[in-house]
This record gives structure tokens, sequence and C-alpha cells, in this order.
């Protein structure tokens, strides 16, 4: 069994924790929250959205990077793991030896729903990504079968929800040509 620290960490406790377990923890307001491994479908539809993007920013020669699993502070004592991030190379250089914890906002994030990730990505995220302003959020749904694309506009995120064979709308990838399908069919083996 793990367990965790009783006591509240702060930001810069938590960039240094490391209770030898290997365990990833999202810190919400002082509290370490375990995070659950992914399925292999998770790490699939990542791994598709990942390859994509790197070759659009390489097609485009964008100085533009991205990373699994990296952590984006969200408040004082508040940092979220993130399935997928889009940052500039400048944000990436700024930690390039320290915590892949990211200050500044990503220029998007994509979050993959699990069952026990719904409420945490829909509601929690997406209301702390809008606070820290994360200008473009999707949050691909393998449950329901579809993808919402959040962008921010005056400190809220406007939603737009694509299905099927629609072919996603992105503002930082403006022409990126992939359908909904072809994101959950790379969750299949």
């Amino acid at each position: 069994m793990v367990t965790t620290p009783v006591k509240n960490l702060t930001f810069e406790e938590y960039l240094a924790y490391d209770d030898g377990s290997g365990f990833h923890y999202e810190l919400v307001d002082g509290r370490l929250e375990l995070m659950n491994p992914p399925t292999i479908e998770h790490f699939l539809i990542v791994d598709f959205l990942d390859t994509a993007f790197k070759t659009e920013i390489k097609r485009l020669s964008l100085p533009w990077l991205t990373f699994r699993e990296t952590g984006v502070r969200t408040g004082r004592n508040k940092s979220r793991l993130t399935d997928l991030s889009v940052v500039t190379q400048e944000q990436a250089r700024d930690l390039i030896n320290l915590s892949a914890v990211f200050e500044s906002p990503p220029l998007l994030i994509v979050e993959v729903v699990s069952p026990d990730s719904i409420k945490r990505d829909y509601r929690y995220k997406r209301s702390e990504y809008a606070a820290v302003e994360v200008p473009e959020y999707w949050i691909v749904d393998p449950l329901e079968k579809k993808i919402s694309v959040l962008l921010l506009e005056e400190g809220f995120y406007e939603e737009t929800v694509f299905t099927g064979d629609e072919k996603i709308i992105s503002q930082t990838f403006p022409e990126l040509a992939i359908a909904v399908e072809q994101v959950l069919k790379a969750g299949n083996i």
C-alpha cells in the first residue's frame, strides 16, 4: 500500500518530493494525489497525437517541443500532470536541469479521459488550465467517443466537440488534418 505524507507540501517541496515508489503524483492544495497508471489505449492515443504534433512542428519549422507526463503549475500549491503538452523551446530551456513542471502555460495540453479521471479532466483541470491561461486544451474521451477542443477566450474556455469523421480544428495546429475516429482508433492494437 502506498502512503502519502499527511502534512501539506509547498510547491517547492513537491518539486523535490520522491518517495522512491516510482509512482506519479499531482499536487492539489498541498496534498499529493496518486495518479493511476494509464491504460495501453491511453498510451497509444497519446503516442498518436504526439507523433502528429511532432510532424507538424517539424514540417512548419516551429520552435516548439512536445512532452508527455510533464507537470504544469496551476496554483500556489497545485500542480497537474498532463498527458501531452506542447511548449516553446524557451520554456523547455528554462527547465533543462530542473523538475519538468512548467510554471508558464504550455501552448496546448491534451488529456485522455479514463473512468477515474472524468471529473478531474472535464472539471478541475479545465478550470485550472483556464486560470493559468493555457490557450488550448484538448479532452480526448474514448469513453464517449469524442474530442473536446477548448480555446481560451477572455479567461474562459469556449468548447467545440468533435465526433466521428469530423476533422479536429486546432488554433495551435490549424493545418493539422486528423479526424476523431483516427485518434480513437489509434488506441486499438
